[in-house]
């Protein structure tokens, strides 16, 4: 099998697709902040075939220039790094910059790279869904959608914000250059965690089970992370995939959510209200058929919560009986 680079090893989505690459038979090089931090590379190097086939690399976003050791001689590269959190006090600094000026320096490492074929960037239905569109129930989002940025800047949507202007740079950056690029643009990504750190996403559903008195009102797309690293692999290894591909196994609110886990682990002390008194936000309709010809099957969100929940309780960020 080939070489392939992945950014951002160390995280949630990356660390799952590294190990499926290698399961695989790839060779994988894999970009990593802090190489000699063992919270942030132990998990990784415990994989079955990482003694053979994966090195990893130190590289900064911020840095022209730092990923071109990492993509020399690869055939593909999965480029996952980018900040995922939801509270900034300097979004542009925090958020934006390494998102966008990130993704750039990645795919200028590519284009001065003539073995690299195939570019897989993960952005977000984050760069999706924010705009000034309906979102109700009779919306139906897919990946034809995209986000506005005035609206995320008006509504101080930072993370969405830097998704979106980093996508809009990597598709105008890849035109430019003829790049061969394809972006997978998951919403919530749920699941178990090979990381020993907890993930923004992860943490959701925590927030669920930790014993809150009330939830946000607002709903958004869920999907397994195996579906989403399936949807990365997949999109790079089948010469007729392009453009941009939705995934998602549906958008439910919180409070659904909430039923969906009453029924697994009935015990347990979830919260009934919203935090404000609005009526409830409708959760809107997935359209995912272009993801599932790439040849994905989605996972069950019954499914993707217990493994969540069974991986909080493992990994020690729910101290309660499941």
């Amino acid at each position: 099998m080939s070489t392939v680079a992945v950014t951002g090893g160390s995280g949630y989505i990356a660390s799952w697709l590294i190990k499926s690459l290698l399961q695989r038979g790839y060779t994988v090089k894999a970009s990593v902040r802090y190489p000699d931090d063992p919270k942030k590379t132990q998990h990784l190097l415990a994989l079955a075939g990482a003694k053979e086939r994966l090195k990893l690399m130190k590289a900064d976003l911020l840095e022209e220039g730092s990923f071109d050791a990492l993509v020399e001689g690869c055939k593909g590269v999965f480029h996952c790094a980018s900040p995922f959190f939801l509270q900034t006090t300097n979004p542009q600094e925090e958020l934006i910059d390494p998102a966008v000026k990130g993704t750039l320096n990645v795919l200028g490492s590519v284009a001065r790279t003539p073995s690299v074929k195939r570019v897989i960037v993960t952005s977000s239905e984050a760069a999706i869904v924010f705009n000034h569109k309906p979102r109700g129930a009779d919306a139906v989002i897919d990946e034809t959608w995209w986000s506005d940025p005035d609206y995320c800047r008006e509504n101080q949507l930072w993370y969405p914000l830097s998704k979106l202007l980093a996508e809009k740079a990597a598709w105008e950056f890849a035109k430019e250059k003829g790049i061969d690029m394809i972006t997978i643009n998951p919403c919530c990504v749920i699941g178990p965690m090979l990381q020993p750190t907890l993930n923004t996403s992860c943490s959701q559903v925590l927030a669920l089970i930790d014993g809150s008195e009330t939830v946000f009102n607002t709903a958004y797309g869920f999907v397994h992370v195996n579906d989403v690293v399936d949807a990365h692999i997949l999109a790079y290894e089948k010469p007729e995939a392009s453009g941009r591909y939705y995934i998602a196994e549906r958008c439910a609110h919180p409070l659904d959510l909430v039923k969906i886990l009453k029924e697994l682990y009935p015990h347990l002390k979830y919260p009934e209200k919203c935090s404000d008194d609005k009526p409830l936000v409708q959760a809107y309709q997935s359209n995912v058929e272009k993801v599932k010809k790439l040849g994905v099957k989605i996972t069950p969100l019954k499914q993707a919560l217990k493994e969540t929940v069974e991986s909080l309780k493992e990994k020690g960020f729910f101290k309660g009986d499941i």
